[in-house]
């Protein structure tokens, strides 16, 4: 995991400490994609002045490394969201607050920016951050073959042929040759309503802002413990969003399906489903953790990076 850019960091922090006899300082894991324009620039001014203010145990750049071994008081994400998306599933569980800096578009889980992210973190090193714990949703397929019983759903994980994390949304798409696909869908045992359309989405109230909301579904506030069922193109006016409690448990089946249709959760783990698939989909046992901006604020994000509630333009032609 770690590079030559890094062991040198690692010295020259090991000789400004001794040097200024300063006191331990804190882990710091960074995460950079350097697909994104900046990330690389800004990683190399970055590590000589982190050296002298924290202890960085590596820097990794692959996006495929499991990080369930990690051992860092926190995790720098130089990317956007889908880095701390990637980041978040990797970690499997560890409970290592992840601190993520938007070189990308929207950035609603990367609350800082490029110019302002070090100020931020030198004051996470010293006194703290406010810190956002989200839920995550695990995501099962079950093959038609096995003994699963909605009712005995505990025991699913031994009979699944798919398992993964996601802290945005799980989603069932159609995929090729793109025509409607059947589904079942139920929630905590109850009887299944049938379903044609283009698939499904179930999200997070922390991933409401991302594909659910492109397909019409509402935006849940990411302190809400809710899951949102959203239809994607449903064959049906009538087949509206749901918002459920994070407690309950959505069951898809898939009746009838095409070749390409696939289970992608957070857009990055994906399995083919076949026709008697069943994905089974609930709380994760592992939530993520994520310093937030102390400036930011949630109604002013949505406006400055939705356009939210923002009015229509009017020429300046003066009164009609």
């Amino acid at each position: 995991m770690c590079n030559s850019v890094v062991n040198h960091a690692g010295a020259y922090g090991e000789r400004w400490r001794g040097l200024y006899n300063l006191p331990a300082m804190k882990r710091v894991l960074v995460v950079a994609n350097e697909q994104k324009p900046s990330v690389s620039a800004s990683l190399r001014e970055l590590l000589p002045w982190l050296s002298t203010r924290a202890q960085v145990v590596g820097v990794e750049t692959d996006r495929v490394t499991s990080l369930a071994d990690v051992d860092a008081d926190v995790i720098l994400i130089l990317g956007g969201d889908g880095t701390l998306l990637s980041v978040a599933r990797r970690l499997a569980g560890r409970q290592i607050p992840l601190m993520g800096v938007n070189f990308g578009r929207l950035g609603f889980l990367s609350s800082f920016t490029p110019q302002n992210y070090r100020n931020y973190l030198e004051q996470f090193l010293s006194s703290g951050l406010p810190v956002s714990v989200r839920q995550m949703l695990h995501a099962l397929v079950i093959p038609p073959t096995s003994q699963f019983s909605r009712q005995r759903s505990d025991d699913a994980e031994k009979d699944c042929s798919f398992s993964a994390t996601a802290l945005n949304d799980a989603v069932v798409t159609a995929g090729p040759p793109f025509h409607m696909i059947e589904l079942e869908l139920t929630a905590d045992g109850e009887e299944g309503v049938g379903y044609h359309g283009d698939g499904v989405i179930v999200s997070t109230s922390s991933g409401s802002t991302a594909y659910n909301v492109s397909a019409g579904g509402p935006i849940i506030s990411p302190d809400v413990e809710a899951f949102c069922i959203t239809p994607i193109c449903p064959h049906s006016l009538s087949f509206r969003p749901v918002v459920v409690s994070s407690r309950s448990t959505v069951v898809i089946r898939a009746k009838r399906v095409n070749e390409g249709t696939t289970l992608f959760c957070d857009g990055q783990a994906s399995t083919r489903l076949c026709a008697g698939d069943t994905v089974l989909i609930r709380r994760s046992k592992h939530d993520v953790l994520l310093l937030e901006n102390p400036d930011a604020r949630e109604w002013r994000s949505l406006a400055e990076k939705l356009n939210w509630g923002v009015g229509p333009r009017y020429s300046n032609q003066g009164p009609a």
